[in-house]
């Protein structure tokens, strides 16, 4: 049995059209068997409510009366990007203000036209014949704009990985903020209601495909950026009239210690053609795996830590090592609800119409990395191999006997097997001495909270790691905390500004 899009949108016009929620399927299929539901059901209807920085408008303000072509501009002092036309800009959700920085970004702007509210728009411009005016100041609300559009290059990821941090200070990410030592894991997406999850060998969703797009009927244009599907990251590049939208589907954020995002509101209507098409969209939760990688190692390939379902993470708490680890999602699933309920209506009432991708998107390709062609230099390129270390149980004179002896303020405090337990200073040493204090041991003055770093991390992040806890030397471990060597502030050179003693 096959059904073609001509006889779905024939009974979108005629009312008797079949739409179920992607969360539904599943009991559908179950119930009527696969064939039984290709009869029944028509579309299915999918969607998600994320944090989606990559996104942002296309601009058009319309040519004043005395002609200016726009160089550089700012709306409510956010940076856009002038390199288009005379009078065009893209407003990147992410841009900052330059004085409210972080609390105020693109994804606010954006928001702030799709309420109603006027914005104020500066340009420069150094001007010609053609365009004689040198600088500009207005007002403009969403309305008085000839074209807002939206277009966002990465939207909708096939599964995202869920977050931990495995390291020994608490970071601030784009995943939220994620505690040391793995205290919690974060996730994002809609699980059975992605619409990837959904379609997941792209056979109806593709450029041209009509979708749900911040209270919008939109469009895909394309794969997204960074679109890698052959191992589960696909995305969407999308596209809708931002005079069309809702700011119940589209909010500015910011997210601490990151920076501007913006939470979008995306749903993709399946159309239910064959049989293929309804095995998809019978997916649950806990057939939905991804990955939780350790955030705290700073490399693009992130170490993972385990393998879970979404049921498992939707469930509130993960077992890693033993421990029950709280996990919270950073979309909301009560939104994807409504995103998929409201496209469920429009269809419903024809005012939403169904259409086959005109160019399809890849179902294998895999993204790549960066090819990186300069010279990166590594922290085990510059680490100092040499280095005097010292045990728990030995005494805080030793301690600086060992100190001179190594011409270093800092000594490692090692175990048995020659791992890191803690770190003592001459600063660490001093204070003990002039509290009469000598004859203590190491480990009750050492800092065991210590600043360490892999070999393989780049310099570059060395000196900020360095810069943020003003410290003067990290402390270079493998993955078994075995020590290979100290990296001084002072071995960086002009890569750090503000040294500081541990």
């Amino acid at each position: 049995m096959y059904k073609s899009i001509d006889e779905i949108n024939e009974r979108i016009r005629d009312g008797s059209v079949r739409v179920v929620s992607a969360e539904k399927m599943p009991d559908i299929i179950d119930e009527l068997g696969v064939e039984g539901a290709l009869r029944e059901v028509d579309v299915v209807t999918t969607g998600t409510f994320g944090a989606m920085c990559s996104s942002g408008a296309f601009l058009n303000f319309g040519h004043p009366e005395i002609p200016i072509r726009m160089e550089k501009m700012w709306i409510n002092n956010v940076e856009a990007y002038a390199g288009l036309a005379a009078v065009d800009c893209y407003l990147g959700a992410t841009q900052e203000s330059t004085i409210r920085h972080a609390e105020y970004g693109g994804a606010h702007v954006i928001e702030d036209l799709i309420a109603g509210k006027s914005v104020e728009l500066h340009a420069r411009a150094k001007g010609t014949d053609c365009y004689p005016r040198t600088a500009l100041t207005n007002e403009f609300t969403l309305e008085e704009l000839n074209q807002a559009i939206m277009v966002n290059p990465r939207n909708s990821y096939q599964c995202y990985s869920a977050a931990t941090n495995m390291g020994d200070r608490a970071v601030k990410t784009y995943m939220g903020c994620l505690l040391a030592g793995h205290r919690n894991i974060t996730y994002s997406g809609a699980g059975c209601l992605s619409p990837l999850a959904n379609d997941p060998t792209f056979s109806v969703i593709g450029s041209g495909t009509p979708i749900f797009l911040g209270g919008a009927n939109g469009v895909v244009v394309g794969e997204g950026t960074q679109s890698s599907p052959g191992n589960g990251f696909g995305t969407l590049m999308t596209s809708a009239n931002m005079k069309d939208m809702s700011t119940d589907y589209i909010r500015a954020a910011t997210m601490t210690g990151y920076g501007v995002t913006m939470y979008v509101g995306v749903g993709v209507p399946i159309p239910v053609l064959n049989e293929e098409i309804v095995k998809h969209t019978a997916v649950r939760d806990e057939d939905l795996k991804t990955n939780i990688v350790d955030y705290g190692t700073p490399s693009r390939d992130r170490p993972v830590i385990k393998q879970v379902t979404y049921a498992e993470l939707k469930s509130g708490s993960i077992d890693l090592n033993g421990e029950e680890i709280r996990c919270s999602s950073l979309s909301s699933y009560k939104k994807a609800r409504e995103v998929a309920g409201e496209l469920k209506s429009r269809i419903e009432n024809g005012s939403f119409t169904m259409g086959l991708a005109t160019r399809p998107i890849d179902a294998l390709k895999i993204n790549k990395p960066m090819a990186e062609k300069g010279n990166v230099r590594r922290v085990n390129e510059m680490m100092v191999s040499a280095f005097v270390t010292i045990t728990g149980d030995e005494s805080v004179k030793q301690a600086a006997k060992r100190l001179l002896k190594g011409e270093t303020n800092h000594l490692p405090v090692i175990d048995a097997e020659n791992r890191l337990i803690g770190i003592v200073t001459t600063y660490d040493v001093s204070k003990a001495f002039a509290k009469d204090e000598q004859d203590m041991t190491v480990s009750e003055i050492m800092t065991k909270n210590v600043i360490s770093i892999s070999p393989d991390a780049p310099v570059d992040f060395a000196a900020r790691k360095l810069q943020q806890h003003n410290i003067g030397a990290l402390v270079v471990i493998d993955s078994g905390r075995h020590i290979l060597g100290l990296l001084n502030s002072y071995d960086l050179g002009d890569l750090v500004s503000g040294r500081g003693s541990n």
